[in-house]
C-alpha cells in the first residue's frame, strides 16, 4: 500500500510555503490530469504544492518540474497545485483502496454552467484527490477510476449543501502497481471502483466540511 506523503516545506516569495511529497518504493502506474506529468504513464513520485491565490505563473509544469528538482525527485512525476494549506490533506481508506484530498471549496461551479468571470482572489478552488489501488488497472480501468472519483466528489459536494460539481481547477490522480493481472473495470460498482467511490467521497466530504481560509490569506493574519 502507498505511504503517507511527506509535508515538508519550500521558501517561495518570502514565506515557507508547504507541499506534500509522496516518494514510490517503486514506479507505479498513473492516471493524472495534472499540470504535470497528465496523462496514463508510469510515474515515481507525486507532489502537491500550496501556492499564494495571487499565484502568477503561466507554466505550471515548469514551476512543478523546478519543485520536483529542489527536492531531489527523479524520473518522470505527478506535479499538482492548490490555493489551500496542503497540510490539512484527508486521508481515507477502504478495503485496501486509499485516497488523500485536499479541498478547497471557495469557488464552485457546476461543470455544464455558462462561463464565469474568474473567481477573486480571496475565494479558495481546487478540489486534488490523489488515490491509490492495490492492484494493476487496466488503461481503461485507470480512466474509469478518474470518472468514478469525479461522481464521488460531485456526490460529496452536493450533500456538503453546494449547487455546483466542482471548482474550475480540480485535478484527480489514480496510481496502481505496474504488474500482475490488470483489472478491467473501475466503475462504481466495479471490485475496486467501489471503495475507490467511497474512501474518494467520504475525503471529499470531510475535507469540504471544515470551512477553508486560502493560505496565503492565513498567514498574512
Amino acid at each position: 500500500m502507498l505511504s503517507d506523503p511527506m509535508l515538508t516545506h519550500r521558501r517561495e516569495d518570502g514565506r515557507d510555503t508547504p507541499l506534500l511529497v509522496w516518494r514510490f518504493d517503486q514506479p507505479l502506474r498513473a492516471v493524472t490530469s495534472g499540470p504535470l506529468g497528465g496523462g496514463i504513464g508510469v510515474r515515481n513520485w507525486v507532489v502537491n504544492a500550496t501556492v499564494s491565490m495571487s499565484y502568477w505563473r503561466d507554466d505550471p509544469d515548469v514551476h512543478l518540474a523546478e519543485l520536483a528538482d529542489q527536492f531531489d525527485l527523479r524520473g518522470p512525476g505527478v506535479g499538482l497545485l492548490t490555493g489551500v494549506d496542503v497540510a490539512e490533506v484527508v486521508t481515507r481508506t477502504d478495503t485496501g483502496v486509499r485516497v488523500w484530498a485536499t479541498v478547497g471549496l471557495g469557488a464552485p461551479i457546476w461543470a455544464a454552467a455558462e462561463p464565469l468571470s474568474p473567481p477573486v482572489a480571496e475565494r479558495v478552488g481546487t478540489v486534488n484527490i490523489v488515490a491509490f489501488v492495490p492492484v494493476q488497472l487496466s488503461d481503461a480501468a485507470l480512466v474509469n477510476a478518474v470518472a468514478t472519483l469525479t461522481e464521488a466528489k460531485a456526490q460529496a459536494i452536493w450533500e456538503l449543501g453546494l449547487s455546483a460539481t466542482g471548482t474550475a481547477t480540480d485535478s484527480v490522480t489514480v496510481l496502481c502497481p505496474p504488474d500482475g493481472a490488470p483489472a478491467q473495470y473501475g466503475g462504481p460498482r466495479s471490485q475496486w471502483g467501489a471503495p475507490l467511490a467511497r474512501a474518494g467521497y467520504q475525503a471529499v466530504r470531510d475535507g469540504g466540511s471544515v470551512p477553508c481560509v486560502p493560505w496565503s490569506v492565513r498567514v498574512e493574519r
